[in-house]
């Protein structure tokens, strides 16, 4: 039929113009690297802090940007799965903070260890576990990262301790991760994230303590975010200068919507903790677009417009993307591609994470600890017994 004509002289012309475009990309002679300039960090008991120029290779630039636009698409792809109710319970999204994860990865090394609280989705993702891993989790599946019994806020990869759901819990855990670094004689160092809301916690200052004292390799770093839950900076925080918090403890404060500013202030802060001056606090000044979880619009304690702002000026992706076309690293058709390439790679893993079984009830008590022997784990009531499988 004519129609049917249509649609396939419509498919040929739009594979035409995809092949036209990559050849366009192909031969279309980019530049290596570039220069930028970044924003200067605020300073703490420091004598000089990080550069405030870098180079961006075209290949890392095209990295970063591929990886802060899954993060985002996964990100999206969560909101949606949970307003069907097919991801369910707790569920914290880091749109808009890409540039701190991706960020934070590209200065370290694989082998360094970081450790979060329960925004974890894009680090879990930077750390090296797979979207179709990560959403599987978060819809309770047996393809998940944590076998499905994990959730939104307990994911883990090598050398990534989760997703933590106490609230500045994980702070004392990464100063004993980084007392282990220490103590195994590794050159490795810690990264351990909590939130401006966690930031008033007590036990952050008791590992601010032991880590100052120790002279850990731990890398304090406050995401800022500008509300803990719903309730604004200004009115949780008698000093919103959180880089200053450690007081005897060295601090960065840095601007974590630019993901080269995030990356060099890491690169400093590992090399500080590396050369044995201890500890290191970074607060990172971000922001996210979703509510502080699924069940928070975000609206009512700031306003639309505000968010708006926020994305109109400092989105991160977005600055990414204008300097690398500015500089002739990248063409906007290329990175079209590779939101085309992330977008079916986001369809690909939701149809996973929604096709895949649910793990079986008699798996409940597997895992409990890592090399024993199989026991018997009580259930809701005495009579009900799981098998506990390491």
């Amino acid at each position: 039929s004519r129609s049917t004509l249509t649609l396939l002289s419509r498919m040929k012309s739009c594979a035409r113009s995809r092949t036209a475009s990559r050849v366009l990309v192909a031969s279309r002679n980019f530049a290596n690297d570039a220069t930028f300039e970044i924003k200067k960090c605020d300073l703490h008991r420091l004598e000089e802090g990080p550069p405030v120029t870098t180079v961006l290779t075209r290949e890392d630039g095209l990295r970063y940007y591929r990886m802060m636009q899954t993060v985002r698409r996964m990100e999206l792809k969560a909101d949606q799965l949970y307003k069907q109710k097919i991801i369910r319970g707790f569920c914290h999204l880091c749109d808009g903070q890409e540039a701190c994860c991706v960020g934070l990865e590209a200065g370290i090394n694989p082998t360094d260890h970081l450790i979060t609280a329960y925004r974890a989705h894009g680090f879990t993702f930077t750390r090296g576990l797979s979207v179709r891993e990560i959403l599987a989790e978060l819809t309770g599946r047996r393809g998940g990262c944590a076998k499905g019994k994990g959730g939104s806020m307990h994911m883990y990869a090598k050398n990534f301790y989760g997703g933590n759901g106490i609230v500045g819990a994980q702070v004392p855990l990464g100063a004993g991760i980084a007392l282990a670094c220490k103590y195994n004689g590794k050159d490795e160092v810690c990264l351990t994230l909590y939130g401006d809301g966690a930031a008033n916690q007590g036990q952050i200052f008791e590992a601010y303590n032991m880590a100052a004292l120790w002279k850990l390799p731990c890398i304090f770093i406050c995401e800022n975010n500008r509300y803990g839950m719903g309730t604004s900076v200004e009115r949780a925080a008698a000093s919103t200068d959180y880089y200053k918090r450690g007081d005897f403890i060295p601090g960065l404060r840095v601007d974590g919507m630019d993901i080269l500013c995030v990356r060099e202030a890491t690169r400093f802060a590992a090399a500080h903790c590396r050369s044995g001056k201890g500890p290191i606090l970074m607060e990172l000044q971000t922001y996210r677009y979703h509510g502080h979880s699924m069940s928070d619009p975000g609206v009512s304690y700031r306003t639309r417009e505000e968010i708006q702002e926020v994305r109109s000026k400092s989105d991160p992706i977005m600055l990414l993307k204008d300097r690398m076309v500015n500089s002739n690293l990248a063409s906007v058709e290329e990175l079209k591609e590779i939101d085309v390439e992330v977008r079916k790679e986001i369809e690909d893993a939701a149809q996973f994470a929604t096709a895949d079984p649910e793990p079986p009830l008699e798996e409940l008590g597997y895992h409990i600890y890592s090399s024993d022997p199989p026991f018997e784990v009580r259930g809701a009531n005495q009579w009900i017994k799981f098998k506990s499988i390491s």
